[in-house]
């Protein structure tokens, strides 16, 4: 496969915290289970440009039914972490983690699923699942055992991958997510949250928080640019493996970080402190000033945490 400069999409206006900084605050670990793990009160917020990206190499990764998966890697010997994008995004959107994760000594890989920018999404009746799909992806890039992370849409898919996969992971990270749960009464929880007309209103009033959407004007409309051309005409929905619910959570035995925004409209604290208590080892963190993406809206906070808990749990190269 050609070697390229990942395209740095085009956002011009945010930074985060250097990955060697990043790493230093890690080794110090984070106090676990509290919105001070995330980002202190004390902590002012302000928004930074995005990040030189580093090197990664990009892939067209054959799946069944003729599709095919856009994917870039950064490569090294370092542990493998795999993210996977909310369904208002693709693989563009990590700009924020791509470099920080990289320089913390991580190997960073980054995907577009079926019908996602640059990704083709093939023929509905031959399709593999989502997590299928993944592990076909994992295969073709040579990982063992890697960390995986999954925001919003991600995140059924990551938990569908742990069900069927655990042998195959160090953690899970899910981030800003309604994870997928059939259970009745979290379905009228969740529905009860999302009252009409919501699905109707704006995706960045839905899915970015008001302080965020308040101040940083400029982010928001990178982030808008991402969503427009995030989906292609021949995207459908994948089926999961399994039907994900609390009981099914309750067999995990890996490692488990639910990370969420204290202003997310699906997923709000109170909600994944819920899902929390069905994980044999599972933690909470909520990251301050921020909605449903809080790997956009607060990069170095939620960086922060996701280097930390696969540092925790780590075990050498890939």
């Amino acid at each position: 496969m050609p070697q390229n400069r990942m395209n740095q999409p085009s956002l011009s206006r945010r930074a985060v915290v250097g990955g060697a900084a990043l790493a230093a605050l890690a080794a110090t670990g984070v106090n676990q289970g509290t919105a001070e793990a995330a980002a202190s009160a004390d902590e002012p917020w302000e928004p930074v440009p995005v990040p030189e990206q580093v090197p990664a190499t990009e892939y067209r990764i054959p799946v069944s039914g003729d599709g095919s998966l856009w994917c870039w890697d950064t490569g090294g010997d370092g542990e493998a972490v795999v993210l996977l994008h909310p369904g208002s995004g693709s693989g563009e959107s990590w700009p924020y983690q791509q470099p920080v994760l990289a320089e913390a000594g991580l190997r960073v890989i980054g995907y577009s699923r079926r019908g996602a920018y640059r990704s083709v999404a093939g023929t509905k009746a031959e399709a593999e699942t989502a997590s299928g799909d993944l592990n076909t992806l994992a295969d073709h890039l040579g990982l063992d055992r890697f960390h995986l992370s999954g925001s919003a849409a991600g995140g059924p898919v990551a938990i569908d991958y742990a069900l069927s996969y655990e042998d195959r992971l160090r953690s899970l990270t899910v981030s800003g997510s309604i994870m997928g749960i059939m259970d009745a009464e979290y379905q009228e929880l969740t529905a009860a949250l999302q009252p009409d007309p919501f699905g109707d209103m704006p995706v960045d009033f839905k899915e970015l928080g008001p302080s965020y959407r308040g101040g940083d004007r400029d982010g928001v409309a990178a982030w808008l640019e991402i969503n427009a051309r995030a989906r292609t005409s021949d995207a459908f929905a994948q089926s999961l493996t399994h039907e994900i619910t609390w009981s099914a959570l309750e067999t995990l035995t890996l490692p488990v970080q639910l990370l969420t925004g204290d202003a997310d409209l699906y997923s709000p604290p109170s909600v994944m402190r819920l899902n929390a208590g069905h994980l044999q080892d599972g933690r909470t963190h909520v990251v301050r000033e921020a909605g449903h993406n809080p790997h956009w809206e607060q990069p170095a906070a939620w960086n922060r945490l996701l280097i930390d808990f696969v540092g925790r749990h780590g075990g050498g190269r890939s």
